[in-house]
């Protein structure tokens, strides 16, 4: 088996068709995007016992307790951390474990991930089975959370290497899948936990072992769908720049994974990421109850504030925000391909200019248009601000390969990615205890979050701020041509495929009918979910 997945037996040989690299990116993607989701399943996960209320904890079972208990359903809270683990474990697998990708290639680490990311899901329904938390939080979060990060960042080197030319092109069209993971996820947990929910049973079980089994032959027909070029390969009649002519934040050389702690423009990208993805978290949580709380009965035609709602009208609003949280996530996925490929037109530092000035302007506005009621312009503002959260994952992996070369982009990728996982508590924080602070004071709810929003842009000056003084490497930081040299030997690099033998299969000329194929196979699922997040976004129109 290992023979198979070794990195110099997945060199493409004459003829290779690029474009089955994204499809298979894109399969694993649409997979482990299911970690934005997962919140499908903490409501009837918080009944799994009481099937149709929750048998509550005595007061003494604390989150300890919770892990062990087998008495008492979980709560929702509790549940969350899951959540957590997944994003802290992206960042921080993909931070130790990047270098060893780059040397063993895209097929092994996206079959690892899909093995972690699966194997956790099983693991968990087996901790559903016997209602133990700790299972879930081992398999899930841990496990599961391992295969994300190696999943995340494991087409990240290979598709800039297949795109020299449109690289911020080629990545946001694969963390594009990581987005619309959880449009697919979502329903289709949903409507398998329907179908397997009985009396004694709220399904979650069964779902997890059904959708293990479905990402595991998506994830491994991508992972064996990885091929990476021949070193020095370009697409034909296509010439790099000249250094320092076309664009100086461009380098032609190369950086090693083990530099980067120690060069300043790193931590300046990592401090744009951060700051960029803390706002866009912080509103994504907070969604769908600031448009409540701010607009209250007008979302469905009355004059009453969201307080003096009663239960049956606080539905009809929840049915609303929650076509307006659909929204969003659509303007999310959009965002990842549209900013990632018009980076390649204005270069990665403009398009962050822009996320900064356009996005802070746009918090700005918030407060604004919410005293005047003005929904139009509040729903517009957060569509254009979570097309821009979305654009600047797509857009940083190309920023990276810019500034540190793309012979270990992916290793640094995984290593810029603890931004992410800092963001990850970070924004949601700042938003939460801002609001029960605000709520504390008194404030009314339709302006507790303006002060929120302030801060926000506040964090959005200090990202603008990192990003203008990002600037060209210093000579220094870049590999000798033997450090190069030996770090290409370490990675199993070939100048060509038949240097390998025959085990490559030559000439490479693909079927254009199976490129048609591999993009349906990954299209068609997405279109489902595409159609599935309209459904619920027509009744925020309606």
């Amino acid at each position: 088996m290992s023979g198979i997945l070794d990195k110099e037996l997945i060199i493409a040989g004459p003829g290779f068709n690029r474009w089955l690299v994204p499809p298979a990116a894109l399969a694993i993607h649409l997979c482990i995007g299911m970690a934005y989701g997962f919140s499908v399943f903490w409501l009837p996960l918080s009944k799994a016992l009481g099937i149709k209320d929750a048998i509550k904890c005595a007061p003494d079972v604390g989150f300890f307790g919770q892990l062990f208990t087998t008495s008492c359903d979980w709560q929702i809270s509790t549940l969350g951390w899951m959540y957590t683990l997944f994003f802290v474990l992206l960042g921080s697998s993909a931070a130790i474990w990047g270098g060893w990708l780059e040397r063993v290639g895209p097929r092994k680490a996206g079959v690892v991930s899909a093995c972690c990311w699966c194997g956790g899901m099983l693991f968990s329904a087996l901790g559903v089975y016997m209602h133990q938390f700790w299972m879930m939080i081992v398999g899930s979060g841990i496990i599961g959370g391992i295969g994300l990060g190696l999943g995340y960042i494991s087409p990240v080197s290979t598709l800039i290497k297949w795109f020299p030319d449109r690289r911020g092109m080629a990545t946001g069209m694969a963390i594009m899948g990581f987005g619309g993971g959880a449009m697919i996820g979502s329903p289709m947990a949903a409507d398998l936990m329907k179908y397997f929910a009985t009396p004694t049973d709220v399904g979650v079980m069964q779902t997890f072992i059904v959708m293990a089994l479905v990402y595991f032959v998506f994830m491994m027909a991508g992972a064996f769908g990885y091929r990476v070029p021949e070193t020095g390969w370009k697409p034909a009649g296509w010439t790099p720049p000249p250094a320092q002519v076309n664009n100086a934040m461009i380098t032609q050389k190369h950086v090693h994974v083990k530099k980067v702690w120690g060069i300043p423009q790193f931590w300046l990208i990592w401090m744009v990421l951060c700051m960029n993805v803390s706002a866009g978290i912080g509103v994504i949580g907070m969604a769908s109850p600031m448009l409540q709380e701010v607009f209250g009965g007008s979302l469905i035609g009355l004059t009453q504030k969201f307080g003096e709602l009663d239960k049956a009208q606080l539905a009809s609003i929840a049915t609303v925000a929650a076509g307006f949280t659909a929204l969003l996530s659509l303007f999310n996925i959009g965002g990842r391909f549209f900013w990632a490929s018009l980076s390649d037109k204005l270069g990665r530092k403009v398009t962050y200019v822009v996320f900064f000035v356009l996005g802070g302007l746009l918090y700005f506005s918030i407060p604004s248009s919410s005293a005047a009621r003005n929904v139009v312009l509040f729903v517009g503002a957060f569509c254009i601000i979570l097309s821009m959260y979305g654009g600047g994952f797509a857009t940083v992996p190309a920023y990276l390969a810019d500034i540190f070369g793309t012979q270990m982009v992916g290793a640094i990728h995984g290593r810029l990615l603890t931004a992410w996982a800092t963001a990850g508590i970070l924004g949601p924080v700042i938003v939460n205890y801002m609001r029960e602070y605000q709520l504390g004071l008194g404030i009314p709810r339709e302006q507790v979050y303006n002060q929120t929003m302030y801060i926000l842009v506040g964090m959005l000056v200090v990202g603008l701020i990192c990003n203008l003084l990002v600037k060209p490497l210093d000579s220094k930081w870049f590999m000798t041509d033997s450090e190069l040299a030996e770090e290409k030997r370490l990675a199993h690099e070939k100048m060509a495929a038949s240097e390998v033998g025959a085990a490559t299969g030559g000439a490479d000329a693909v079927n254009p009918a199976v490129v048609v194929f591999a993009w349906l196979a990954v299209g068609i699922p997405l279109a489902w979910g595409v159609y599935r997040t309209l459904q619920s976004v027509a009744k925020f129109f309606a």
